[in-house]
């Protein structure tokens, strides 16, 4: 009577084993092998990343629990840091005991899993703090290698803006994609015009008129680089927006925003690095390019940069080519004096965390940055470990990994 039943768990049982057998590290299985040869053990393994991050773990933890099989030692789960907390560089962050024979075969699984949703968390967390009057877009979708990894570091971003949100902060509003648009409590993704847009329409003001008239019900964002002319196609927006679409649009509050995305090898339009710099030192009320370095440093790292790496960065963010501290300045200067003081200014490419840092030292009056650069730079800094270090009880690590785990020693 329960034969086919039977049947139907026996079959999942082996998809799921396949499943983790055509992903693990083929030494894993092997290594199952002789653990079932030879007689199993109950084993604690512990996980941690070399750098500092922000927990981030319920994806590795949620693979953990689904292939773990059930007819064996039950899986215990100790988390030593609880989602969003700050982990210090190589401390474990959660330990799991369970049978050898099962567990040896996830560890590929779990730990591709940890490290990218932990450094996007933490990137996540530090650019948001870094900016807290500016919202956050996720456009990381395109840098993805697919779905896995754009779930993990949405799932980051939306766990380290949570904690950003605690001290203050806006933080990530939304994303670009719908399949992870629940992360930051939306049903859909978030976005407008692609450059594609505005060179099928012929005309930024044209691409502007064609996606009003799409999505009336829409805030509009205006990307206003792709002519090299961002300045001037900003105000003819604002000419058609504020004469002639809200004044026939009775009790809308439908927003108007420009996207910056100027090209890294060029000037937004009319700039030149000495208009640059002197924007930029009109702004913080000092004399000069140097001073204005400094200023947005902050004296001992100024100072500490012997060699002018940092300053040489500090330079480029400030007032170099591309989406520039410079640019955002004269965006902002544009629209206020031709009385568009509600029109908001988005900017994108490029915004890493040294770049939102260095926008929010220099108080840039930029309103929503759109960004994928939380995901790590170095990838290598996601890379995540675990040891086993209890045997059947007992006490057992490879030397020299003894400390990070005393600790936890029972």
């Amino acid at each position: 009577m329960n034969k086919p039943l039977d049947l139907k768990v026996e079959s999942e049982r082996r998809e799921r084993a396949d499943y983790v057998l055509s992903r693990t590290d083929k030494y894993f299985s092997k290594s199952r092998q002789i653990v079932e040869k030879f007689g199993d053990k109950t084993v604690t393994y512990g996980v941690f990343l070399r750098r500092g991050t922000v927990c981030a773990v319920n994806p590795a933890l949620e693979i953990l629990r689904e292939y773990y099989p059930q007819d064996v030692v039950p899986l215990k789960i100790t988390r030593l840091y609880e989602e969003g907390a700050f982990v210090p560089d190589q401390k474990p962050i959660f330990t799991y005991t369970g049978s050898f024979a099962a567990l040896v075969e996830l560890e590929t699984l779990i730990l591709r899993r940890v490290g990218t949703a932990c450094v996007s968390a933490y990137n996540a967390y530090k650019m948001a703090t870094d900016l807290p009057k500016v919202a956050f877009i996720d456009m990381h979708a395109r840098h993805a290698c697919g779905d896995d990894l754009s779930v993990l570091a949405a799932y980051g971003a939306a766990v380290g803006s949570r904690i950003a949100k605690l001290s203050g902060a806006i933080g990530f509003i939304g994303g670009s994609q719908d399949l992870t648009a629940h992360f930051y409590g939306l049903e859909a993704g978030l976005g407008t015009m692609p450059h594609a847009i505005v060179g099928y329409a012929g005309s930024t003001l044209r691409a502007a008129q064609m996606y009003a008239d799409t999505h009336p019900q829409d805030n509009l964002t205006v990307l206003v680089d792709y002519y090299a002319r961002e300045f001037s196609d900003a105000l003819e927006v604002c000419h058609w927006w504020y004469h002639d679409v809200l004044p026939n649009d009775t009790g809308s509050e439908r927003a108007l925003a420009f996207r910056i995305d100027t090209h890294g090898e060029r000037y937004a339009e009319g700039l030149d690095y000495e208009q640059s710099v002197e924007l930029v030192a009109n702004w913080l009320h000092v004399l000069n390019e140097y001073e204005a370095v400094r200023a947005v440093m902050g004296e001992e790292a100024y100072d500490s940069d012997t060699l002018n790496i940092v300053k040489d960065r500090v330079r480029k963010v400030l007032f170099g080519t591309g989406v520039s501290v410079a640019s955002v300045i004269k965006m902002r200067q544009t629209l206020d004096a031709s009385g568009f003081n509600s029109a908001r200014i988005v900017g994108s490419s490029g915004f890493t965390p040294f770049k939102c840092k260095m926008f929010g030292h220099a108080r840039a009056p930029v309103d929503v940055i759109g960004t994928g650069s939380f995901i790590p730079e170095a990838f290598g800094d996601t890379f995540a470990t675990a040891d086993v270090f209890m045997y059947d009880g007992e006490f057992l690590i490879k030397v020299g990994r003894e400390k990070l785990f005393q600790g936890l020693k029972p």
